[in-house]
């Protein structure tokens, strides 16, 4: 037996996500190599095996990178949240400014949603970034602190990979939560109870 290659170089998000997940799915052999040639595309992958219970391991830098996984399923027990302030509804921002119209007012009033989130007694299991709105979640925003306490009360922080990327933001700039992928957003927003967009 011996490892399947999947070549994911130059496929846009969330497709090499997709192949690997595919790919395990009907998974017979020792295990799996996923190739991608960006690190965001990595970081997409990493979470998917990880939260699948996988070991993995990457190689390579620059040109491409390898990402081998290992057929042998941990046995890890996934635990709900303890938080019980947390509920199964998930915010989706698609703007670092809201509403149309003045965007110093834009900024101002989102600026004061996400400060008063942090004071709500319920808070949604998954925010979600996209779009001009993943600079909230980077260096420079002035959202960055009552963000870091959503998270530290247990919301998990997501911004879109292709969107850093289309950017220009380096994910060394990502100051807060998780870069994640179309896939995940999909996912987090079907298997919620509700999901509300802000932007």
């Amino acid at each position: 037996m011996g490892f399947v290659k999947i070549d994911a170089k130059g496929l846009a998000c969330p497709k090499p996500v997709l192949e690997t997940k595919k790919a395990l799915s009907t998974l017979t052999e020792e295990g799996l190599i996923t190739i991608v040639d960006n690190e965001i595309a990595v970081e997409n992958v990493k979470k998917l095996v990880g939260k699948l219970g996988y070991e993995y391991e990457v190689t390579g830098e620059n040109d491409y990178f390898e990402i081998k996984i290992i057929n042998d399923l941990k046995n890890i027990v996934i635990t709900e949240s303890t938080n019980n302030n947390i509920v199964d509804k998930s915010i989706l921002f698609t703007s670092d400014k809201m509403g149309r119209g003045d965007d110093e007012l834009g900024s101002v009033l989102m600026s004061g949603y996400i400060y008063t989130l942090t004071e709500m007694e319920e808070l949604p299991k998954y925010i979600m970034f996209v779009n001009s709105a993943v600079k909230l979640t980077t260096k420079g925003s002035k959202c960055i602190d009552d963000i870091k306490k959503l998270e530290e009360k247990g919301v998990e922080i997501l911004s879109c990979g292709t969107c850093l990327d289309f950017l220009k933001i380096e994910l060394k700039d990502l100051e807060v939560g998780n870069v994640t992928n179309m896939y995940t957003i999909v996912d987090n927003t079907l298997n919620v109870k509700n999901t509300i967009t802000i932007g």
